[in-house]
C-alpha cells in the first residue's frame, strides 16, 4: 500500500474499535447500572436529550441510535489517527500503541474537554470515572490494532 490516506485502514481500524466499544459497553453498562443498554442509550442524548440518559431498556428510539453514534465517532477516531499516524506506524507495535494513545487521548478531551455537553458521549452519566477510563484504554488498544495491520 502506498504511504496516502489509507481509506480501507480506516474501514477497519473503526470496525474494530466499534467491535470493541460495543462489546465492553453492555457489560459494563450491566455490572454498574444492571442494564446493558443505559451506556448505549446515554449516548442518544446527543438526539434526544438528556431525558434519554435515564433510559434503561433497550430500545430501537435509544439504543441503536445511541450505537450508531457511537459507531459514528469511532469512525471519526479512526480517520483522525489515520491523517495524524498512519504514514509514521508503519508495522512498528511500539508507534501504533502511541498512535493508539494519542488519538483516545486526543478523543478524551475533545470528548470533555472541547465539545459542548449536549456532544460528550453520554457514558459519564451512566458510567464510574474509572469506568470510563477503561472505555478510553479499549479505544486506545483498538485502534493501535487497527494502525498496526495498515500497510499488511
Amino acid at each position: 500500500m502506498s504511504d496516502a490516506f489509507d481509506l480501507s485502514n480506516v474501514a477497519l481500524t473503526s470496525a474494530l474499535a466499534t467491535a470493541a466499544s460495543s462489546a465492553l459497553l453492555p457489560v459494563l453498562g450491566v455490572a454498574q447500572t444492571g442494564h446493558a443498554a443505559a451506556p448505549f442509550n446515554a449516548t442518544s442524548h446527543i438526539v434526544w436529550g438528556d431525558a434519554a440518559t435515564r433510559i434503561d431498556a433497550a430500545d430501537l428510539a435509544h439504543t441503536v441510535v445511541g450505537a450508531v453514534l457511537n459507531a459514528g465517532a469511532m469512525t471519526s477516531w479512526a480517520v483522525v489517527q489515520e491523517l495524524l499516524f498512519g504514514t509514521r506506524v508503519k508495522g512498528s507495535v511500539g508507534k501504533a500503541l502511541v498512535a493508539g494513545a494519542a488519538t483516545a487521548a486526543i478523543a478524551y478531551v475533545t470528548d470533555y474537554h472541547v465539545v459542548p455537553e449536549r456532544f460528550t458521549p453520554g457514558f459519564e452519566k451512566r458510567l464510574s470515572k474509572g469506568t470510563l477510563a477503561l472505555v478510553y484504554v479499549t479505544l486506545a488498544a483498538s485502534l493501535a490494532v487497527g494502525i498496526h495491520h495498515r500497510d499488511r
